[in-house]
């Protein structure tokens, strides 16, 4: 029995297909999990330009807010001469410092940018204003004639103009609020609020363009990463279907074969076509044991054709089947003399010779058999009585090609009694052939007889 060798079977591998399926995986997972990284990146970098935004305007409002604190209370102390606006003024300067932590804070995000060049140039205006506030509080303390040891350091260093020196005490006054609420200030004013406005229209600029490319960024990445899910959702659906071809197919195949107790489908994968191959080969080797073993149990070792328990078994199958036969039963006769005279060996050779003359003599569709020492039976399928003529002539021929040998062995001769049925065998018919044989023997053997009721 040959089948091609493993390496000639063509298919595809299931080790080869996970290995692939797996390491396909493996990188789309991998992209997959970078791209999310990256979606979590430019949210991040979303997130914190929003929180740019939110810190730097609020350090443009912290620096009005101190600028416009520090005007407020300059100005109620010009009018009011009141020392507490004098010293809420200064607690701003070295205390509460909104401007310098506005400065701070828009340092820490826009560094050499133009949102901090736009608020260092509003702090500076806000500072030439701080010496001509100082000033003003200056010529109020002098007008109020408050001792000089008790104001602040700021103010106290400051040292009057000639011109002013020489004023009257409500021209000092008049002078300080000249200086306050006069143009020249408001100017200086106005270009504080130009330049914080110019410095959070600028944070307004850029942090769009961060978000604008942020986002641009962010559905880039995410467009990537539905790509690869994709990709993966394709790869899976593939891979099912690669299994359900490869592997869950053939193995309904191949247990349907095996339900049914017939050779598997070479399908699917190299590994099932493998197991098939292997399959069918025990398969084969089994059914031919099978058969060998059948063979032995059914026909003559000797002779090769049908053994009594085969004939016993083939009378019971033929008994339900209503068809018309013919029983014969076959005696090789004086065969004991040829056993006795030649050897057992030469007899040997005797009844294989009569077994191949009975089924070569027969159809196919009849059934010889080897039922004792040198006794033999046939049935005769589809044959009726009127056919008699016909077993008489194949009788005679088979005797005289015994009687005449060419092949060196003793000659010899068979008797035979036929009985008929027109309904399938029944038990009766060996007795009736015996009697008809009994009958061909008492006419000097050699011949043939058909049971007839005189018989009896």
């Amino acid at each position: 029995m040959h089948h091609p060798e493993p390496k000639s079977i063509k298919g595809i591998r299931i080790r080869t297909v996970n290995f692939t399926m797996i390491m396909i995986s493996c990188i789309l997972y991998i992209f997959l999990i970078l791209a999310t990284i990256h979606v979590l990146e430019q949210y991040k970098s979303v997130y914190t330009s929003m929180e740019n935004y939110i810190a730097c305007d609020e350090s443009d409002r912290l620096l009005l807010e101190g600028s416009a604190y520090l005007t407020e209370q300059v100005r109620l102390y010009t009018v009011t001469a009141e020392a507490k606006y004098m010293e809420h003024y200064f607690t701003e300067v070295h205390e509460t410092r909104r401007r310098e932590l506005a400065m701070e804070q828009l340092e820490h995000y826009y560094k050499n940018e133009k949102p901090y060049e736009y608020l260092v140039e509003a702090l500076e205006y806000s500072n030439n204003l701080m010496s001509q506030e100082i000033y003003a509080m200056r010529l109020i303390s002098e007008a109020e004639g408050y001792d000089r040891n008790n104001l602040p350091e700021e103010v106290k260093e400051v040292v009057l103009a000639e011109e002013d020196r020489a004023l009257s005490s409500q021209e000092l006054k008049e002078r300080a609020k000249e200086i306050v609420f006069g143009d020249q200030y408001e100017n200086a004013k106005e270009q504080i609020s130009l330049n914080i406005a110019n410095s959070i229209e600028s944070i307004h600029e850029i942090t769009y363009e961060r978000m604008l490319r942020s986002a641009g960024t962010l559905e880039s990445t995410m467009n990537r990463q539905r790509i690869f899910i994709s990709i993966l959702f394709v790869e899976n659906v593939i891979t099912f279907l690669m299994i359900m071809l490869l592997i869950i197919k053939p193995l309904r195949i191949y247990v349907d074969c095996i339900k049914q107790e017939k050779q598997m489908e070479i399908t699917g994968s190299y590994e099932f076509k493998y197991l098939a191959l292997t399959y069918n080969d025990i398969y084969e080797l089994n059914a031919a044991n099978e058969a060998m073993l059948r063979h032995q149990a059914e026909y003559d070792p000797l002779t090769g054709i049908m053994n009594r328990g085969a004939f016993e078994n083939l009378k019971k199958v033929l008994a339900a089947k209503p068809i018309p036969l013919a029983f014969l039963i076959v005696d090789v006769d004086k065969f004991k003399q040829v056993n006795d005279g030649y050897g057992h060996e030469i007899g040997d050779q005797v009844l294989k010779k009569v077994a191949k003359i009975l089924k070569e003599s027969f159809r196919t569709t009849d059934y010889p058999a080897r039922i004792g020492g040198d006794e033999f039976a046939a049935i005769l399928t589809n044959i009726t009585e009127d056919m008699q003529s016909v077993i008489k002539r194949k009788i005679t021929e088979m005797n005289e090609a015994l009687l005449h040998p060419e092949d060196g062995l003793p000659p010899v001769s068979l008797s035979i009694g036929v009985a008929f049925s027109e309904s399938g065998y029944a038990e009766e018919l060996y007795k009736k052939a015996d009697l008809a044989l009994y009958q061909v023997k008492e006419n000097g053997r050699c011949g043939c007889a058909f049971y007839q009721k005189e018989i009896l």
